[in-house]
């Protein structure tokens, strides 16, 4: 059954670009915000206390499915 959530295109797209910009991150001027702060709702990113967007654990790891289409990982 699948129970992730879904991902829109244009945050297919803004997950891909948050783990490119790296430790860098993305400025929230940029005009996916509204994708990054959907992507932070779900966990797969977090805002940073200078304003920028950054992946998380949970992030890498859809990006790492989703986008490079490499497979899930077992838990354990």
């Amino acid at each position: 059954m699948w129970n992730e959530p879904y991902l829109e295109t244009c945050c297919r797209s803004a997950l891909n670009r948050l783990k490119l910009a790296g430790a860098v991150g993305r400025p929230p001027t940029e005009k996916d915000e509204p994708c990054l702060k959907r992507l932070a709702g779900m966990g797969f990113c977090r805002e940073r206390g200078d304003g920028r967007y950054e992946i998380s654990a949970e992030g890498a790891a859809r990006h790492a499915e989703e986008i490079l289409k490499l497979p899930k990982r077992a838990a354990g």
